[in-house]
């Protein structure tokens, strides 16, 4: 952004991201122990694997099925529409 602009506030550029995430422009992600990433692929419900030694994300399509790919045991009233899943384990780099 800066080397195309020049000085941008680092406030406004998490402000322009989250206005993107609420119009459905990007999705946020955070893996565990993870800054939170933005990513363009919205609306299909995919998952994500993570390697644990460097932290590359891959996008993974849906398990199984159609979204939301996985059921509850008890949805407690829930209408579910979306599961997030994250796999964890080593990429072919770090193995």
């Amino acid at each position: 952004m800066r080397a195309e602009l020049g000085s941008v506030s680092t406030q406004a550029v998490y402000d322009v991201l989250k206005a993107c995430v609420g119009a459905g422009l990007l999705r946020r992600i955070e893996p565990a122990g993870s800054p939170a990433r933005y990513e363009t692929r919205t609306g299909d419900n995919h998952h994500h694997i993570v390697c644990r030694a460097c932290g590359t994300v891959v996008d993974v399509d849906c398990v199984v099925g159609t979204a939301p790919c996985l059921t509850p045991s008890d949805a407690a009233g829930f209408v579910v529409d979306e599961a997030e899943v994250t796999f964890w384990g080593l990429c072919g780099n770090c193995r």
